[in-house]
């Protein structure tokens, strides 16, 4: 079967949202010294949080800010204390990353009350939230996967309900699969932390009751870990005869492609996308009540195997 690579759109779209009452882009209340940016993440050691970490601080530090991160191990409640004790710490500025906003009141609501922006990374809309970003590979990813299946088969779907981006690719696997009824699918849902050994043990399962010759089949992740939990019971059991997706293009799940393991990921550069968030954060601060709230539409590439080279070439570092 031809290869199937989809490059989504390039640049950027701005949807321009009505300002919450009472939400200002105005910061600065760390009058001393270095501004203060906020940066709480869903959960370290994901590669494509890490790197829009990374991403964030290399362009704050570089405009002579201080930045902190917390790590809020997949939990909404620590995230809502993380943002409120920075907002108490006179942040200037906090980045969220993946909660979807509306886990997220309370932290939003102190933020918005102290004027100090938030952009969120994939969680989209909230109160106080100044810019957000969509990168839509749900679509794609499910894409690549239903050709390669040839429209029908059995499906094991890896989900994550605490995280908008995973929330809106499960959304986007859901519509493209309404048009092919011949595809069945088994959803289980990851924890984080956790999501390597869920992966793995949901795939046991899953397995078990879709032996070699059942027909086509394939695991998909709406990240990439999951579904490299997965391709560890793939090995364990010895199966070749299961195609494998995930979203990411993390350096591992590069690899994973290349050595023909992982069968596709959609390649999402976390790192640019957190340059960009704080930059527009600047943007929102220096405009002050005249900035409108944004949706930054970000772009994606599915890697198969015979783009690999290509994509090393562009991307050194995941070597």
């Amino acid at each position: 079967m031809r290869t199937k690579r989809i490059l989504l759109a390039a640049g950027v779209v701005i949807s321009v949202a009505l300002a919450t009452a009472g939400c200002s882009a105005s910061a600065g209340t760390s009058s001393n010294g270095p501004k203060l940016l906020g940066i709480v993440s869903i959960a370290s050691g994901i590669d494509m949080n890490d790197n829009a970490t990374k991403g964030s601080i290399d362009a704050a530090k570089a405009a002579g800010w201080t930045v902190e991160v917390v790590d809020a191990q997949g939990d909404a409640s620590k995230a809502n204390a993380a943002i409120t004790n920075f907002v108490n710490k006179g942040a200037d500025a906090i980045i969220t990353h993946v909660f979807p906003a509306t886990a997220l009141g309370s932290g939003l609501a102190a933020a918005q009350a102290a004027k100090v922006p938030v952009a969120s990374w994939g969680g989209g809309k909230g109160a106080g939230v100044v810019v957000d970003t969509v990168t839509p590979l749900g679509k794609p990813s499910t894409d690549t996967m239903v050709a390669d299946l040839g429209g029908k088969g059995s499906i094991l779907a890896l989900t994550y309900h605490g995280g908008q981006l995973c929330i809106d690719r499960e959304t986007a696997l859901d519509k493209v699969l309404t048009a092919y009824p011949a595809i069945k699918v088994t959803k289980e849902e990851v924890t984080i932390p956790g999501f390597l050994q869920d992966g793995a043990k949901y795939a046991n399962t899953w397995l078990a009751s879709h032996p070699a010759g059942s027909g086509p089949l394939a695991i998909w992740g709406c990240w990439d870990d999951p579904t490299l939990g997965a391709i560890s019971s793939l090995k364990q059991q010895n199966r070749t005869d299961v195609l494998t997706y995930g979203i990411q293009g993390s350096k591992t799940s590069i690899a994973a492609v290349a050595d023909g393991s992982l069968t596709a990921t959609a390649f999402e550069d976390g790192y640019n996308e957190g340059k960009v968030l704080f930059t527009s954060l600047e943007k929102a601060i220096a405009a002050g009540d005249k900035w409108k709230p944004e949706t930054l539409n970000m772009t994606g590439q599915i890697i198969k195997k015979p783009e690999v080279a290509a994509f090393l070439a562009a991307h050194p570092e995941f070597k």
